[in-house]
């Protein structure tokens, strides 16, 4: 393994002093941590992306849960590291993550801004359970009043849950479970690392108790596996059982490192369905506009049907609009789920796809 981002140079990424663990343990067999000192953990997001937020904190790079389409595969490549097996087995560990922050968060520079979590690998992937840098994060951000989210598929989540309750109550918190579908054999095989999708709801149903905003990122939503009218129906009615405040979904993207891998899957369980998705995406990484408004159209009518909204931009992550008058800014703007403004159903622009980092 070669890491040329390591080192004292100004575009290190980390120090030099990387550790590399393997733990012997059923959990975490197979997988090898690389415990790292960041240099930075504040990352502005690229003014390219279409993400209503402008800072992200990712702890770890590389995600035991393992789904076969994770976007985020790409940055394993930054590292030297493999985009496949590697990126579910081979775990970076920024172990000074909490105390870099509460530095960040401290500087002259800052500025209180929103910060998003989860939105490259889960904060609350297994790892988690070993490392506990969650906790020191939310208390760095709770003794600040900063205002943040957490998409997750986690339910290592709970374990924080006081935490959450305190920093709910002197700043914005949105938190956003993933539930993209409720096959349980089509989760074993493509989301093999992560609770089940009853046990995320059980997430939604114990933070909303608790008072904590929730709403469910309904992703992926599967072309030809997960999209069918009754699982689409399905899914939605669970979602709103368990008390999401919002459900919106986003169809499969497929970008490189993502895109070679899934399709491997593809042609071991569903070869089938190869030729499909050759047609469907080959324009790009997203499924074609008429296909997005389809299915954003679907879950909306059932959302409604089941008394539950879509999600607005900036909705549950209560992300504060941008407005230079003070009254509206004080005003929460609720959503924690990284995604665009719905599409109303009808004529007019299509669902827009995130660019995520």
């Amino acid at each position: 393994m070669r890491w040329d981002n390591l080192g004292d140079g100004p575009a290190a990424l980390f120090g030099a002093d990387v550790v590399s663990r393997t733990i012997d343990t059923p959990e975490f067999r197979g997988i090898t941590f690389h415990e790292v000192r960041a240099r930075s953990l504040v990352n502005r997001v690229p003014g390219a992306s279409r993400m209503p937020f402008e800072w992200t904190v990712n702890p770890y790079r590389g995600c035991s849960h393992a789904c076969v389409y994770c976007f985020a595969r790409k940055t394993h490549s930054y590292l030297d590291l493999d985009t496949g097996l590697g990126f579910d087995s081979q775990i970076v560990v920024k172990i000074n993550a909490p105390d870099l922050l509460r530095r960040e968060l401290a500087g002259r520079r800052w500025r209180g801004d929103h910060i998003a979590m989860g939105t490259n690998v889960d904060c609350y992937q297994r790892a988690e359970g070993r490392y506990r840098l969650m906790p020191g994060i939310l208390t760095a951000l709770r003794d600040h009043a900063n205002p943040f989210s957490i998409l997750t598929k986690g339910t290592l989540i709970l374990r924080d849950l006081e935490l959450l309750r305190q920093a709910a109550g002197i700043t914005d918190v949105g938190i956003s479970v993933s539930v993209g579908f409720l096959d349980h054999e089509l989760w074993r095989t493509i989301e093999p690392g992560t609770p089940a999708p009853e046990r995320r709801l059980d997430v939604v149903r114990t933070l909303t108790a608790h008072g904590i905003p929730c709403g469910v990122l309904m992703a992926p939503v599967i072309p030809f596996l997960g999209d069918a009218p009754e699982q689409l129906r399905a899914t939605v009615r669970a979602i709103a059982e368990a008390g999401a405040g919002s459900v919106t979904p986003l169809v499969l993207h497929l970008r490189p490192g993502a895109r070679e891998w899934f399709l491997s899957w593809l042609d071991r369980h569903h070869p089938h369905l190869v030729r499909r998705y050759a047609t469907m995406y080959a324009d790009g990484a997203y499924a074609p506009t008429w296909y997005q408004r389809r299915i954003t159209r679907q879950v909306h009518e059932l959302a409604a049907e089941y008394g539950i909204g879509p999600a607005r931009s900036g909705e549950t992550r209560r992300i504060r609009p941008p407005s230079g008058d003070p009254a509206e800014n004080s005003t929460p703007a609720a959503d924690s789920t990284p995604t665009p403004a719905p599409t109303p159903p009808g004529p007019g622009p299509g669902p827009t796809q995130l660019t995520l980092i």
